[in-house]
């Protein structure tokens, strides 16, 4: 497998998925990009099209919440580009709710737990399925979020339920693969860290949210100008290795908020705190 390569992302007409699409173009690969929005994709392509030219970048409408739309989804990718090396599961949702669990509605729990978990298992499976019958084979990366490690999230409970679930099913699909001897495909965990994207700023209303989100957040397009290059090299290296690949490391996490209490780096840089 060598570059250019064949890009799928999930969610990618706005904030982290659409910052990763135009950094795998400008790095010449070509990319599906989709989501829920009709007017967001064909706003985002035409645009994309404008900066990148005609043959690079194709978009659908695609709710990752039905089998469905993924399966056609899928259709889409061969037509227009015959297969996908990287298919990146960025869609997700908060419902834009952060509130107790006990106060948050059935609409919003459908919300968040049908796109984070249901979406998610529906796109690996078409993935996978699409990935072992290429030559090339193919990698997944699912991205996890607040939650994914363990710890509590109070205010939107579900939908770090939902993240840690991604881990867990990652190491699961990693052993079915190797039950069942499929040596051609993977799939890793992608972390992004704390993103300043409208899902995250939404939540920026308690002194503790803020506090954290001007030491640990970054705009969108850093954090894809990382990212990009480390996924890039999984394939361009032949691995087939499980990676973890993380944009917010402890040290860094650990060392701006020393930085923070030491020298008050970072007070108000997205957010007034005081």
């Amino acid at each position: 497998m060598v570059p250019p390569y064949n890009i799928l992302i999930t969610g990618s007409t706005k904030g982290i998925g659409y910052a990763l699409a135009k950094e795998f173009l400008k790095a010449g690969d070509n990319v599906i990009i989709c989501s829920r929005s009709a007017e967001r994709v064909e706003s985002v392509v035409t645009d994309l099209k404008k900066e990148f030219g005609e043959q690079h970048v194709w978009g659908i409408v695609c709710d990752v919440r039905e089998g469905k739309d993924v399966k056609a989804l899928v259709d889409f990718a061969r037509d227009k580009i015959k297969y996908i090396d990287i298919w990146i599961n960025n869609a997700g949702s908060n419902a834009y709710s952060f509130k107790p669990l006990v106060e948050t509605s059935d609409e919003a729990l459908m919300e968040v737990i049908t796109t984070n978990t249901l979406g998610l298992m529906i796109c690996c499976r078409e993935a996978i399925n699409m990935m072992r019958n290429q030559p090339r084979g193919g990698h997944i990366f699912n991205i996890d979020g607040a939650g994914s490690d363990g710890r509590p999230t109070p205010r939107f409970a579900a939908y770090g339920a939902t993240k840690r679930s991604v881990v867990h099913l990652t190491k699961s699909l990693q052993a079915e693969l190797q039950m069942n001897e499929v040596n051609n495909v993977m799939v890793h965990n992608l972390s992004p860290g704390m993103v300043t994207t409208d899902l995250l700023m939404s939540g920026a209303t308690t002194k503790q949210a803020k506090f954290f989100i001007n030491i640990l957040a970054e705009p969108p397009n850093v954090v894809a100008d990382y990212l990009v290059p480390n996924i890039r090299a999984i394939p361009t290296n032949q691995s087939m290795k499980p990676t973890y690949i993380r944009f917010l490391t402890g040290l860094k996490a650990y060392s701006r908020i020393f930085s923070r209490i030491a020298f008050g780096a970072r007070r108000n840089k997205y957010v007034a705190e005081d």
